[in-house]
Formats: C-alpha cells, sequence, structure tokens
C-alpha cells in the first residue's frame, strides 16, 4: 500500500478472495461535481467495479457513488464510466499485462490523500475454485492460531 494513504473511504473485499494481486498502482479519478461529497461521505460501492484501457486511457467501470443528498440537477449518474489518472508508462504497462489471458485490472480501495481521492487498482489474476476454499482453509487455520495465542496470553 503506497505511503500517507489518509482516510480509506471503500475497499473492495471480494476482489482478495476472486483474485491473486500481483502488482498495485495508485491513480487519480476524474470526478465531476458533487462525486467527491458523496465520496466523502462513504457513499461508494467498489463490489462490481473493474477497470480497462480504452484509447490508451485508463478507464474504470461499475463503481457505484450514490448521488449526493444536497444536489440537485448537478447530481451524477451513479454508475457512470469515470476516467483514472496514470502515467503513460503505466498505461502501456497495464496494457501489455492485461492482454494475457487471465489477467484483470481491479479496484481494490478507493481513498483520500491530500484532499484528492485516489483508487488502489490491482493486477489480479483470477482464482480457481480450489485457490478459493484453499485460501479459506490458510485464513480459518491463521484465526485459530491468533485465538489459541491470545487464550494462552490470558493465563
Amino acid at each position: 500500500m503506497p505511503k500517507g494513504v489518509g482516510k480509506v473511504v471503500a475497499q473492495n473485499k471480494k476482489a482478495y478472495h476472486d483474485y491473486f494481486i500481483e502488482e498495485t498502482y495508485e491513480a487519480g479519478i476524474v470526478l465531476q461535481g458533487t462525486e467527491i461529497k458523496s465520496i466523502r461521505a462513504g457513499k461508494v460501492n467498489l463490489k462490481d467495479a473493474y477497470a480497462r484501457i480504452q484509447n490508451g486511457e485508463a478507464i474504470l467501470f461499475g463503481m457505484h457513488v450514490s448521488p449526493y443528498e444536497q444536489g440537485n440537477i448537478f447530481n451524477h449518474d451513479p454508475l457512470r464510466t469515470r476516467k483514472l489518472l496514470l502515467h503513460k508508462r503505466e498505461i502501456s504497462k497495464l496494457l501489455g499485462e492485461t492482454k494475457e489471458a487471465g489477467y484483470a485490472l481491479v479496484p481494490l480501495k478507493l481513498y483520500l490523500k491530500n484532499g484528492f481521492c485516489k483508487v488502489l487498482i490491482g493486477l489480479a489474476k483470477g482464482k480457481k475454485n480450489y485457490d478459493k476454499r484453499e485460501s479459506l482453509k490458510q485464513k480459518e487455520a491463521k484465526r485459530e492460531i491468533e485465538r489459541a495465542f491470545r487464550d494462552r496470553q490470558k493465563m
């Protein structure tokens, strides 16, 4: 995770369950009107969101930002596509990586950093069902070890 991360507004926990995250990139996001006010209020959902490289630009699809309650005619479409701000070399690298089979760009976190809204996107490779079961087993074993250690500390 990049240094100096401010307030985490939204996390995509499902992404860690469905994908192996190989690399992460911090990207700015182009917002319109009252979207930043809704994001600061935490009214955002990354669950079904994904990113693609189109025409040399990184585009974020499926991120739901609820309309701002006090905004009237200036409100936006909640599911509109949003442009991600990345360096040209990062975009070209991601374009080459995503052309390989099984790779996708998945938003992992949405956070505020120095007053700006940032998205942490991950280069992800899809997990198979047996990989997901294995991850759950490891997670459960880790929990059991921590629980046993904590109980031992109390004695």
